[in-house]
């Protein structure tokens, strides 16, 4: 892939990690990256994985760069904008902000500068190329920039944008903390599968492979998880008792608090 544009992480963490993998994979080459990390050790971690530029310095690091991933956990992104601002007032980089609940506005104030702004919700599957992100840009972000956001979060997995800020609340109670919902799940699935007589190893194997599987089928054509589900579940059958025990147990109500609960902690967070 031909590539003229620069990215400077800020923060080079699992995150930052995953990315920057992705892009190498997706044809960027190391010389088009650099990260500001402060730690040594993980400076050199991935000066050795990925040949990448780094350094101590965030200012140095984005001097230059046409796109600014800002990779640093929520509780000490105030500090490290707050000291950024300077550096990119002439650049007017992108600035791509991966913090989960810090809202745009509460960026750009911390900023102090006027440069386009898009903020993202990955998932820990991205860790793996797996992911799922959802993006929303301001108004000061225009088509190019649009673009830029979406071809760099892609090299983690799937990207979908959502027109309301707001709507970042929802998809960090969906996709943000849903991973957790699957290996809980997953988990329960073990544990009953050992309770009616399988090793624990077998029991993990059919219940992740299931689950594998499942999400495989529903990906892959345009059905609806319920017509899926009615395709599999054969009246009088073992799937029919399973599902309607699955039912009496309130699993859809539990799912749906869920979703509720961890969208409401995510408005709490975001101020």
């Amino acid at each position: 892939m031909a590539n003229d544009r620069t990215i400077a992480f800020i923060g080079g963490g699992n995150m930052a990690a995953s990315l920057i993998g992705g892009l190498l994979e997706a044809g960027w080459g190391p010389q088009a990256i650099v990260v500001g990390e402060p730690d040594d050790g993980r400076r050199a971690d991935l000066t050795a994985r990925f040949q990448v530029r780094t350094t101590a310095d965030n200012a140095q690091a984005v001097q230059g760069a046409d796109t600014v991933v800002l990779a640093v956990k929520p509780q000490i992104m105030e500090a490290v904008a707050s000291d950024l601002g300077r550096a990119i007032r002439d650049g007017q980089p992108l600035v791509i902000s991966v913090a989960a609940g810090v809202r745009l506005e509460r960026l750009r104030d911390w900023l102090g500068v006027a440069v386009p702004l898009v903020r993202v919700m990955p998932n820990t599957p991205a860790l793996v190329g797996a992911g799922v992100s959802a993006l929303y840009a301001g108004d000061d972000v225009d088509g190019p920039g649009r673009a830029e956001a979406e071809r760099i979060l892609r090299a983690a997995g799937e990207v979908v944008w959502v027109p309301k800020e707001a709507h970042m609340d929802t998809v960090t109670a969906v996709s943000g903390s849903g991973p957790a919902y699957f290996f809980l799940i997953l988990e329960a699935l073990e544990e009953a599968a050992v309770a009616e007589g399988l090793d624990r190893d077998t029991a993990r194997t059919l219940a992740i492979q299931t689950a594998k599987g499942a999400a495989t089928l529903a990906e892959a054509g345009d059905e609806a998880p319920a017509a899926l589900r009615q395709k599999v579940t054969s009246p009088g059958g073992t799937t029919a008792q399973g599902v309607a025990a699955l039912e009496r147990g309130g699993l859809r109500t539990a799912l749906a608090d869920a979703v509720a609960a961890a969208a409401r902690r995510s408005r709490e967070l975001g101020g």
